[in-house]
């Protein structure tokens, strides 16, 4: 895992919670998110907004496999989000979930709704690992996130389906079956329950 000095409080942080915060005039510098969300709240005049770092949190989801989830708090001006995420070598990866809310709610009972749409979410089966390789499972739904494919270099998705990662083509094979049939495409922002 990189790690990357913050420049307000000099803690040694992991990249992906590292904040380029600043302008042109004044320059940028690389902040934590703690640091970031009090220059953030300092900015807004919310002086109320504490910082909260949770700790890990083990989950399992449908087929009894044990996911931990570590969280960060993001104050972006008119709301604050809670993220979840596994971690891939060292990186945000696999399932990956967000609540937003207003920045003066309770950063507590945010993560309390948070871990219920995660709960939610763990208990849907959307692929089968078959004889065929992976399928389209029960109900014919699928849910997941899209995210980069460095292998691809941006020319096609990786999806992350109950917390797998999916190229586009293996996703094109999962679907090829389904020749004749119709589809419904939504797409929605992590933070909204599908």
């Amino acid at each position: 895992m990189r790690k990357v000095k913050c420049e307000g409080c000099g803690r040694r942080t992991p990249s992906f919670e590292i904040v380029n915060y600043g302008g042109i005039e004044q320059g940028y510098k690389q902040l934590c998110r703690r640091c970031f969300n009090t220059e953030a709240a300092t900015a807004a005049g919310l002086d109320d907004f504490q910082h909260v770092d949770f700790e890990p949190v083990l989950l399992t989801d449908h087929a009894g496999k044990v996911h931990k989830f570590h969280f960060g708090v993001f104050l972006f001006g008119t709301g604050v989000a809670l993220d979840a995420f596994e971690l891939r070598d060292g990186n945000p990866g696999g399932y990956q979930f967000q609540v937003v809310a207003e920045p003066e709610e309770d950063l507590l009972a945010l993560l309390g709704r948070l871990i219920e749409k995660m709960r939610r979410a763990l208990a849907i089966k959307h692929i089968d690992d078959g004889e065929h390789g992976l399928q389209i499972a029960g109900p014919k739904v699928v849910r997941g996130l899209i995210d980069w494919d460095a292998e691809q270099g941006g020319s096609a998705p990786l999806l992350v389906i109950d917390g797998q990662e999916i190229s586009w083509d293996e996703f094109g094979r999962m679907v090829a079956g389904f020749e004749g049939f119709q589809f419904k495409l939504e797409i929605r922002d992590k933070s909204e329950e599908i």
